[in-house]
């Protein structure tokens, strides 16, 4: 199941239990067994006076987790077209109560965030009570890439960041670093790669029983002041004002033309921005623009049950499985979008992203 679980004792009969994501050549890819794990592991964990604490992670250098494993899922659908495969309505389904789980969850919460961490790792990182970032991190929600959107709560987080910078980084893929991500509050804390083994030390060594708050606070600020140093320097908070009068449009497709026209720009990162959604996928650029627009309106629980429906949608459509055969399976890069203009695309077919295909009550409607 490419799951690590793990629990250290500490002081007066406490533990720390620690969940390592273990698929280090797909970078910690999440599948529907790793999912279903670890939700089952951390139920458990919650339930568990003696567990004090939490730590998600993930094995290898170069990721906490690059996303979900979507490979499987787009060749059902693509063997099964205007369909909602079956894979599709379980995993889904169990991505998103495990993200609501670790949004909700009881106990101290870490996830140590280095490397990349994208997508469904972004699902899982923004739910923790204690985000950290290292100078190794690299976030981004890349799903305009293979004509997804970005899910996993995405919704939530993205509509919530300054300005507009949320649609931008729906819209471009663009990455985050650590500097980034605690500049929009999309993590808590910046930590050394190396210092893993210390925080964890650290946990350890806490007394869980007298002031848990205060001391934990204690150490990751002591963690964090050695750490101070090596800090990147800021990439969308400082080009935030120019974003935002970029994107001051009153529909989508003005939005694409004014970011697309920076392609040649004399910004380097504004100009690869421009290039990536040039190349991205349209009607995802729509559903980012409507996602952003509706969910400041809804509940963590309805926008979870809100991408649970768009989700099994992009499986009906073509351009989900025609985006993860150009991107991940053959590897042409080269997608052909079965809507590939911007502005031409049917409002029905937007629309009918946001509409239930199962019937009865709400798969998700407990959250």
């Amino acid at each position: 199941m490419n799951v690590q679980f793990e629990e250290r004792a500490s002081l007066h009969g406490y533990r720390i239990g620690i969940a390592s994501l273990d698929a280090e050549k797909s970078l910690n890819a999440l599948s529907l067994p790793m999912i279903e794990a670890l939700d089952a592991k951390l139920s458990a964990w919650a339930d568990d006076p003696d567990i004090a604490c939490v730590i998600l992670r993930g094995n290898g250098p170069k990721a906490f987790c690059a996303g979900g494993d979507v490979v499987q899922l787009a060749r059902q659908c693509h063997e099964q077209p205007g369909e909602v495969p079956a894979l599709a309505r379980r995993f889904f389904a169990d991505e998103y109560r495990l993200d609501h789980r670790i949004h909700t969850y009881p106990k101290p919460f870490i996830c140590w965030a280095h490397g990349h961490v994208l997508g469904g790792g972004m699902g899982l990182m923004q739910g923790a009570g204690i985000r950290i970032v290292t100078p190794s991190s690299r976030l981004g929600m890349p799903e305009i890439n293979i004509g997804l959107y970005p899910d996993v709560g995405g919704s939530w987080f993205l509509a919530r960041l300054p300005g507009s910078l949320g649609l931008f980084l729906g819209l471009t893929a663009s990455g985050m670093n650590a500097r980034d991500a605690l500049d929009l509050g999309l993590a808590d804390r910046f930590l050394l790669d190396s210092q893993q083994d210390a925080l964890i030390n650290g946990l350890v060594q806490l007394n869980w029983s007298e002031q848990p708050t205060l001391q934990l606070h204690s150490l990751l600020k002591a963690l964090e002041n050695e750490a101070r140093g090596e800090l990147p320097e800021a990439q969308w908070l400082p080009r935030r004002e120019r974003l935002d009068a970029l994107l001051d449009q009153a529909d989508l497709p003005t939005s694409w033309r004014a970011l697309t026209a920076l392609e040649g720009d004399d910004d380097p990162l504004l100009a690869r921005a421009a290039k990536t959604l040039a190349g991205g996928c349209p009607l995802t650029a729509h559903l980012v623009w409507e996602q952003v627009r509706r969910a400041p309106q809804l509940s963590l629980a309805e926008v979870f049950r809100m991408e649970y429906a768009m989700s099994l949608n992009c499986c009906r459509h073509p351009e989900f499985p025609e985006g993860v055969r150009a991107r991940l399976i053959d590897k042409d890069h080269a997608p052909r979008w079965h809507w590939p203009d911007v502005t031409t695309i049917p409002q029905a077919v937007i629309d009918a992203h946001f509409e239930a295909v199962w019937d009865g009550e709400h798969p998700l409607a407990d959250l």
